[in-house]
């Protein structure tokens, strides 16, 4: 082994599970907080998984359709453990956000917002702020290895941040320059496979995972037909955001506006106003941004609930959004990740998947001042509060390294304290 690859620690199944479990209550921030947390508690913490192993896994799941943390959750559990370790880490990365999703949905529509609890949030916001920015410094030191990568996380910071570039295209544009390098001396180490070396029918796989998937979609698929009809809403949001997950590139942001366009402006399921309320909703509670959609399917089913029960219409719309939501990325990773990791070596690819992790940077780098900016510059004013919580987050993670989860409470604390006190 290269002297400079760390030695990487073995997890147990059990201890990786307790972590995927913990991970999906404190996953906050959007795909940039998330990404940096996995990164500091996979990376850096426990050295679970190589620093090239997690670019290599998060360059992949930045081409694919869906929710890129996620995935990129998936990934690395099915890296650890196999498939059992991407169901558990994928599962539990979401399954956490459902419940609380559905809470904090039923009392929005039943009773509107709790003051205590956005105090809460509001503090951990400010501490998801400096798990961002320690994200863009660290993942940044590892991926600039030229100027070239320099140059590509600039121009997609400008890109996103100044022309608004659609960040499929980013992705894309990335693609091609460290492809362009590919010709260069530039070349990456590698390290040693960490899943087993073993061979894999490649198209085999594929049509298994394909079969799997399937009758997991099919079936509640055939339970609506026959209970509730073809034409009903539930059938209806099913096929939607069935569709929704297969062609939404480039995260929550892009998704948000693409089933903004159908669900309000088409279809009626609810109104504009409720919309930008459930991504705020979504942006303050764990789980993958994406999860917007679920608020998106509760709030469908609240307002038209047909011959339903409302509450029952509700939770039914916003499980059957959920569940066709998540369920496409199971099928990308443990369907394509092996075929990826089989060709980790060739230096085209890698040269390619290069360029996108210093896009990355670029793209963190963006969410961390747009968050930043939102959080700080709080409901038109300036929030002292968040600006100091935020630098003493950064402090103590750059100096400790200290298990994010003591963080984040002592963020939602200070939060419900400063609204108790101070107001």
């Amino acid at each position: 082994m290269d002297e400079h690859i760390p030695q990487l620690e073995k997890s147990g199944f059990r201890e990786a599970f307790k972590f995927w479990l913990k991970l999906g209550f404190i996953s906050f921030g959007g795909p940039a907080g998330q990404i940096a947390i996995m990164h500091r508690e996979l990376v850096e913490r426990k050295k679970w998984i190589s620093e090239e192993k997690f670019n290599h896994a998060l360059n992949f799941c930045m081409l694919l359709p869906g929710p890129e943390a996620q995935q990129l959750a998936t990934y690395n559990g099915w890296l650890l453990h196999g498939i059992r370790g991407g169901v558990v880490a994928g599962a539990f990365f979401v399954i956490p956000s459902i419940f609380i999703l559905l809470a904090i949905s039923y009392i929005y529509a039943k009773f509107g917002e709790v003051t205590e609890i956005s105090a809460v949030l509001d503090g951990i916001k400010a501490v998801v702020v400096a798990i961002v920015v320690e994200a863009v410094w660290k993942i940044g030191k590892k991926a600039f290895k030229t100027n070239w990568h320099i140059a590509i996380a600039s121009l997609a910071f400008v890109a996103i941040y100044f022309l608004h570039v659609p960040f499929p295209l980013i992705v894309l544009g990335a693609g091609i320059m460290g492809w362009a390098m590919e010709s260069s001396k530039f070349k990456v180490q590698s390290s040693k496979s960490e899943i087993p070396d073993k061979k894999i029918n490649f198209k085999k796989n594929i049509l298994k995972v394909f079969a799997v998937c399937f009758g997991l979609w099919v079936t509640p698929f055939l339970v609506v037909l026959l209970t509730l009809g073809w034409r009903s809403l539930p059938m209806k949001v099913y096929l939607f955001f069935t569709q929704a997950a297969f062609v939404t590139f480039g995260g929550a942001y892009s998704v948000l506006a693409y089933v903004n366009q159908i669900a309000v402006n088409s279809y009626n399921w609810l109104s504009a106003q409720q919309a930008i309320d459930g991504f705020g909703l979504a942006e303050t509670t764990p789980g993958p941004l994406i999860m917007v959609l679920q608020f998106i399917g509760f709030m469908a089913g609240w307002n038209n609930p047909e011959n339903l029960n409302q509450e029952f219409s509700a939770v039914l719309t916003a499980l059957l959004t959920t569940f066709a939501t998540f369920l496409p990325s199971f099928f990308f990773i443990f369907a394509f990740a092996p075929i990826v990791e089989k060709f980790q070596d060739n230096q085209k690819l890698k040269a390619v998947l290069s360029g996108v992790t210093a896009a990355v940077v670029g793209v963190i780098l963006n969410l961390a001042l747009v968050f930043g900016f939102a959080v700080i510059f709080h409901e038109g004013g300036f929030d002292w509060f968040a600006l100091v919580l935020g630098i003493a987050s950064l402090a103590i993670l750059f100096r400790f390294k200290i298990d994010v989860l003591w963080i984040v409470l002592a963020g939602g604390i200070l939060g419900l304290i400063k609204f108790l006190t101070i107001g």
